[in-house]
Formats: structure tokens, sequence, C-alpha cells
């Protein structure tokens, strides 16, 4: 498996590199946002590890254009910071999860695991309609009743999972582990104002909503 390491922390960066390399992994290491950009553009790596303060280019700007590049391979953040709000801007620039420093290697390793086996599965299409609502994967657009309807990476990735999956109840820390990773610290309440920001932007004014509430259970799509 190919990892691609972005971390400017010449101590961090060289005992990160050692220590996934123990664990079997290739690890190809770029200390610059650039540097980063160009080599995911060359190859498609399995993981990319990529901390938020790296010069260049920073780590959130990175994974946006990444994302808009349409690289579809998990991307974890490594970061100092902490606050929910620098959280949940890093899974809305697009990454797949979230990891604070300082950290335990063995929750890397987890962490990389549990994304890897998430990528195994690949979408079965590229193009899902259901009801009223339309996913392009790919452009990462949605048509709801023949309108666009704009959504943030993590909207999208929300409403996929839900499609997914429609006619199921979906459990909340079920999505909240799929959506935004093993060991997260976001909330029901994120997830709850996720839901609502969603509802907004693909009900139609005095029709039914499209995502029903499942009281003490979660959330689910009947369509």
């Amino acid at each position: 498996m190919q990892i691609l390491l972005v971390e400017d922390d010449q101590r961090l960066g060289k005992l990160v590199k050692h220590m996934l390399e123990h664990e079997g992994y290739r690890v190809k290491w770029a200390i610059r946002g650039d540097e980063a950009l160009a080599l995911a553009s060359d190859f498609v790596y399995d993981v990319i590890i990529l901390d938020w303060m790296i010069p260049v280019l920073e780590g959130a700007a990175l994974c946006r254009q990444l994302r808009e590049q349409r690289y579809q391979k998990p991307i974890l953040m490594l970061t100092a910071k902490d606050a929910v709000a620098d959280r949940v801007s890093g899974l809305d620039a697009g990454a797949d999860d979230y990891l604070v420093k300082p950290f335990e290697f063995s929750e890397l390793f987890a962490r990389i695991r549990a994304l890897t086996r998430r990528g195994e599965t690949p979408l079965q299409e590229e193009i899902v309609s259901r009801g009223p609502l339309t996913l392009n994967r790919s452009a990462r657009t949605v048509e709801c009743n023949g309108r666009q309807v704009q959504l943030t990476a993590r909207e999208f990735q929300l409403l996929d999972f839900l499609v997914q999956n429609s006619g199921q109840v979906l459990p909340r820390e079920v999505i909240l582990d799929r959506i935004w990773g093993l060991g997260s610290e976001v909330s029901d309440n994120n997830l709850d104002a996720y839901i609502r920001l969603l509802r907004k932007k693909i009900d139609e004014p005095g029709g039914a909503t499209l995502i029903q509430t499942v009281r003490g259970i979660g959330y689910k799509v009947e369509i």
C-alpha cells in the first residue's frame, strides 16, 4: 500500500515515515503543499496523510484542490488544531478523517485501516437517480426536481450515504463513523446541523421532507 505523507516538521515526518514503513507501508514524504499536489497529480496513493500547517499551500487548501480535481482516495488530516470549528473546516475541505496532534501511532494505524476498508468497495453507479434526486458522484453535483442544488463536499457525502441506503434506518453512530471517521469528535449536534442544512436545500417549500428523523435512532431516506 502506497501512502503520501505531507509533513513539514522534519523530526515528526521522519518518525512517522519510519513507523509507517515498519508497518509495511510504502511511503512518499513531501514537505510543501505544492510538492504534495504535484505528487498526488502524478500518482494515486492509497491514503494521503496531510498536515494542516504546511508551507506554500496549507493542508485544507491542498485537500480542497485535490477534491476539485476528483481525487477520490482517503485523506487523513493531521493537525494541532482541536477546536470543533477547525475539525469541521478540515472535513468540509474534503478530508475523510481527522487526527489531532499529539497522537498514538496505534490510533494512526487503526484510522488508516478503517479508511482503506471503506475504499475497498467501489461505487457501483456514477450517476444515481432516486425519486426526485439525481446525484453525479464524479462531478459531485445534485439535482432535485430538475433544479441544481449546491452542496459542500461533506453535505454531498452525507446525502449520498443516505440515498445509497434508501429505506434503511441509519443509526447516528453509523452515520458519524462513515462520514466523519473512526474516533472523530464531531457530535450528534453537528450531524443534526448538517441534516437541517440538507433539508433546507433539497426539500420543496411546503412539501414533505426527504430525510426523515427516526426518533432515538437516527435518520432514513424513503425514495
